[in-house]
């Protein structure tokens, strides 16, 4: 087949793969010049800010870099990406790139990519796999970020009285996604280190500020003493927050509050006072994602793990000059 033949071919597969993802979920093709990459993205949803900015993130930098974008949202469902990376396969994409929802139960759809000569890159999400099924990670380091979390807390229980119990609730992400395990066993690795430190309870809130909000209430009516918050992201704590105010307590102040993701409203937040550390999760993936993914597809290889920069904002740091996040 010659070169021309080839690309035709390509072409034909695109909008082949576009009226059949259409069938089962909403998918998006970018504008892309002529015999452009192709990349199949799968992301998870759209269950907040973070991650809507995090899909602009892939779009933006795949439109930047010249490449074609077949696009498909999960709707926080595994069984949806799986269906969606098997399509990207059957239309012959260039390069797979997905967010996934849980670590585990992707090695037969990675197998298949594999035998199909087509590079994969996890990102955002780490997965438990055969290394050799995958080419490489690009996102956060979760662990980093719950260390980073427990450290704070250390800082600011320090001149608690000999024999005071600091009590925690933790509120957890999706059950079974390597951020929501990461954070919490970087939490766990420094703050069991400390005597005086007890978490007394976690829960998953599956990253959505309407469960943070029911997660709180319920916990409130109990009438526990509250000493801090680690809320596993932005969305949960903004819901936290909420019912903490309509049971009558000022949020960083009667329950100091340790955040993760660094939305706007959670630096808001945070200059107003209401909660006293935001841990940056940084959403702005897309352009490392669309450099590796030429690499692969030129021959090359990519790191097996690239983790994006990221900031740690606490009480009485000067956030004034802060750009708008955007998200």
């Amino acid at each position: 087949m010659t070169a021309k033949s080839l690309n035709s071919l390509k072409g034909v597969l695109v909008v082949v793969s576009l009226f059949l993802l259409s069938s089962c979920q909403k998918a998006e093709k970018a504008p892309a010049p002529k015999d452009a990459l192709i990349m199949g993205f799968s992301q998870i949803g759209a269950e907040s800010a973070w991650r809507i900015r995090n899909t602009q993130s892939v779009q933006e930098a795949a439109e930047q870099a010249g490449i074609q974008l077949i696009f498909a949202n999960a709707e926080q469902k595994q069984e949806n990406q799986i269906k969606a990376i098997r399509s990207f396969i059957a239309y012959q994409v260039d390069v797979i790139a997905f967010v996934p929802i849980v670590v585990s139960g992707w090695d037969n759809v990675l197998q298949e990519a594999r035998k199909a000569g087509i590079p994969v890159l996890v990102t955002d999400r780490k997965i438990e796999s055969d290394e050799s099924l995958y080419a490489g990670f690009i996102g956060t380091d979760s662990e980093k970020e719950g260390r980073e979390a427990a450290l704070f807390l250390l800082d600011k229980f320090a001149g608690r009285k000999a024999g005071d119990m600091i009590r925690i609730a933790e509120f957890s992400g999706t059950v079974g996604s390597s951020v929501a395990d990461g954070r919490a066993k970087g939490f766990r690795d420094s703050i069991e280190k400390e005597p005086g430190f007890e978490i007394f309870y976690s829960e998953s809130g599956d990253f959505m500020r309407s469960k943070g909000y029911e997660l709180m209430r319920t916990l409130l009516e109990n009438r526990p003493r509250i000493d801090a918050l680690f809320s596993h992201n932005d969305s949960m704590t903004l819901g936290a927050m909420d019912a903490m105010r309509e049971a009558g307590l000022r949020p960083g102040k009667d329950i100091a509050i340790i955040t993760i993701d660094a939305q706007q409203k959670a630096i808001d937040a945070l200059n107003a006072g209401e909660v006293n550390c935001v841990i940056e999760c940084n959403p702005n993936q897309g352009p490392l994602i669309m450099d590796i993914a030429k690499q692969l597809v030129a021959g090359g290889q990519a790191p097996r793990f690239i983790h994006v920069d990221e900031a740690v904002f606490r009480e009485g740091d000067d956030i004034s000059i802060l750009p708008p996040r955007g998200y």
